[in-house]
């Protein structure tokens, strides 16, 4: 098990990492954050949004089950909101560099940090 501060360097080890974030998606806001280049502020209230709107979509088609991880792919970069299943409400949010980063390993890697985070 690691502390936030200690997940997120994990995170910022990976190739092509920008920055990397906990967030409370009750509240927005950060509980934790690492690197430059992202004002995390505004992307921590912005993918709240994100998890709450997918999260309402599934109750609304009935769908069962809960979200693993949302990908969202721009022209240069990839941004991963994993979801800490230990603890409803909060998110894992890694950027990274698309042209230097390998996305299998970084879900994997943001997967394995969620699994052990503790708070």
């Amino acid at each position: 098990m690691a502390n936030i501060n200690d997940s997120l360097q994990s995170l910022m080890q990976l190739d092509g990492a920008i920055v990397a974030a906990v967030v409370d998606a009750n509240s927005g806001m950060l509980l934790g954050k690492a690197g430059t280049g992202l004002n995390l502020e505004v992307a921590a209230a912005g993918n709240t949004e994100v998890v709450r709107a997918k999260v309402k979509t599934m109750r609304a088609l009935g769908l069962a089950g809960s979200i693993e991880d949302v990908l969202i792919t721009l022209d240069n970069q990839y941004h991963i909101i994993t979801l800490i299943k230990a603890k409803e409400g909060l998110f894992v949010y890694t950027v990274l560099d698309k042209a230097k980063a390998n996305l299998a390993m970084a879900r994997y890697k943001a997967n394995e940090v969620q699994a052990g985070i503790t708070l």
